[in-house]
């Protein structure tokens, strides 16, 4: 009978913090390796994209990322696992359009389809999103970048909406342009370039990816990407479960258990009885000294936050003064390892509040007011607004 290794939750928070660059103790460190370790960084609130890096890279300033976004193209936001917008370095992005972009195109123009089929003005609802996707690929052949506006004044078959629920006061109209644009997207065949709004908001411009990179990205096969991101995954966030795995990539269990079969994955024994994947050589040895205690404020989607479904081992018992009921992680304070609270910012003079969900040492509080006065000082006049605020902070 074969024994499996063990990790328990202390050596998982340990692997957690050295591996997502939390350990205080860590100096230099690059933008991007940051995001290629993490395997990405959470867009879809823009300033969860600077505060994530704030929280990890000593001495960062939001014109580096966006330098690296729109001056160097190092980093680009691109459409990808469960619909989610991340910041990708150009290999991982090439790896996420291969292994979930299918998936999530065929998805957003399904979901277009089934809107367009309810409307009057659409007699060919097929014939419609291919045309409108032909006019933006042929207006960004010239390698400008437009925003959504522009190319639907440039192109009339963009301009097309639907109405939803016509009889109930909440109705309204959907433009179809920028679904289309997010079909492109999560193909790899358009991508957001520069941003007119302050690091705080996001209104992109689009340009053709083959143009904006600069290179025509890799072909990756479905099955190559999902081995490839699986790995990143297993070396970032592992041990993790299957269902971890699954609910992270927005995939399927079979295509997950073959890439976990092709990458020899090691199963090991979690506390509370799950079974766990690792990288057969990233097994626990034993030898991991243990990590001084760390203070940490991480915005709302930070990947740390949203790397697992099963959180038990770092969240405890506040998931819900922490997630909101469609799973979506607000800004969290963390204590050796832990989610132990939240925080917020003062609107009137930008003073960031911390609030605590259990009792903490004294050192703990003293060590989370500091990282406060830190990010209060760093963040200045910016007033980044939560997109999804965590449910302690209603009221």
């Amino acid at each position: 009978m074969t024994v499996r290794p063990v990790v328990d939750d202390a050596e998982r928070r340990r692997r957690l913090i050295r591996r997502h660059h939390l350990d205080t103790r860590e100096r230099a460190v690059a933008l991007t390796d940051v995001v290629d370790d993490l395997v990405g960084l959470h867009a879809t609130t823009p300033s969860t994209v600077y505060l994530s890096a704030w929280a990890r890279v000593p001495g960062f300033r939001p014109e580096a990322m966006d330098i690296a976004l729109y001056e160097d193209r190092t980093l680009v936001k691109q459409l990808a696992m469960r619909r989610t917008l991340f910041v990708f370095g150009h290999t991982v992005l090439a790896e996420a359009i291969g292994a979930v972009g299918p998936r999530v195109t065929a998805s957003e123009r399904t979901n277009m389809l089934r809107d367009l089929r309810r409307s009057p003005d659409f007699d060919d609802p097929e014939g419609w999103i291919d045309a409108a996707r032909a006019a933006v690929a042929e207006d960004l052949a010239d390698g400008a970048a437009r925003t959504s506006t522009g190319l639907r004044r440039r192109n009339p078959a963009l301009d097309g909406h639907v109405i939803y629920a016509a009889d109930k006061s909440w109705g309204g109209r959907i433009s179809m342009g920028p679904r289309v644009l997010n079909m492109m997207s999560a193909a790899g065949e358009i991508v957001r370039g520069p941003n007119s709004a302050t690091w705080t908001l996001s209104r992109p411009s689009w340009a053709l990816m083959e143009l904006w990179l600069g290179h025509p990205l890799p072909a990756v096969s479905v099955a190559d990407g999902h081995r490839a991101l699986i790995r990143r995954w297993l070396r970032a966030f592992g041990p993790g479960t299957e269902a971890d795995i699954v609910w992270w990539l927005g995939s399927t269990k079979r295509a997950v258990r073959a890439a976990l079969e092709d990458l020899d994955a090691v199963e090991v024994d979690l506390d509370g009885g799950a079974v766990g994947y690792l990288l057969p050589d990233d097994l626990p040895t034993g030898a991991d000294a243990a990590l001084p205690p760390h203070a940490h404020l991480l915005p709302e989607l930070d990947p740390t936050t949203m790397g697992w479904k099963e959180r038990g081992f770092y969240l405890g018992p506040h998931a819900e003064r922490v997630f909101d009921r469609n799973g979506n992680g607000g800004q969290t304070a963390w204590w050796d390892g832990r989610i132990v609270g939240g925080w917020r910012q003062h609107k009137d003079d930008g003073h960031i509040e911390v609030h605590t969900f259990e009792k903490l040492p004294a050192v703990a509080t003293r060590a989370l007011a500091d990282r406060a006065e830190e990010l209060g000082a760093w963040l200045g006049e910016a007033r980044p607004i939560p997109g999804y605020p965590a449910p302690f902070m209603r009221g």
